[in-house]
């Protein structure tokens, strides 16, 4: 049995639509992740972009658990003591709350050209509209993946 490689012509991008409105951000973060990737396909192969478009709407909803709300995020300017620093409270009621669960995905991908490549086919807005109605996205529902897999404390 020999081992299958996709080429781009076997390649089969969907368009998926997330809510994340009351969805842990890590636990978002990391099926988007997968999502992007391609993981989730059986014909998954790690050197070609698989992976499908993936809309999140509703990004500045998203729930941060424990003392999440303080961590910061750094930058540096590049002149002697420009180090900057923001918390991510601070970016979610700012002008960009998408770029916490833009972060939060680029993370959890690899650190190298393809997943750069890959980062590209996401797009994530604060509120609720976005202008991709024309690719008629699948609707993909993180709330009840996650409801199966957590425990009820009794």
């Amino acid at each position: 049995m020999k081992t299958f490689s996709a080429t781009p012509a076997d390649i089969e991008k969907k368009w998926i639509i997330i809510d994340a409105e009351g969805v842990v951000l890590g636990r978002l973060a990391s099926i988007v992740a997968m999502r992007l990737r391609g993981k989730h396909k059986p014909s998954f192969t790690p050197h070609m972009d698989m992976g499908d478009n993936v809309i999140v709407i509703n990004a500045d909803k998203i729930q941060l658990t424990g003392n999440k709300r303080q961590e910061n995020y750094y930058w540096h300017t590049g002149h002697p003591g420009g180090i900057k620093a923001r918390t991510k409270q601070q970016i979610l009621e700012g002008d960009y709350p998408e770029r916490v669960v833009q972060k939060a995905v680029q993370r959890m991908l690899p650190g190298n050209r393809l997943a750069r490549k890959q980062m590209t086919n996401l797009r994530v807005y604060a509120g609720a509209e976005h202008p991709h109605e024309a690719q008629s996205p699948e609707v993909l529902d993180v709330k009840s993946m996650n409801s199966k897999n957590t425990r009820v404390a009794k």
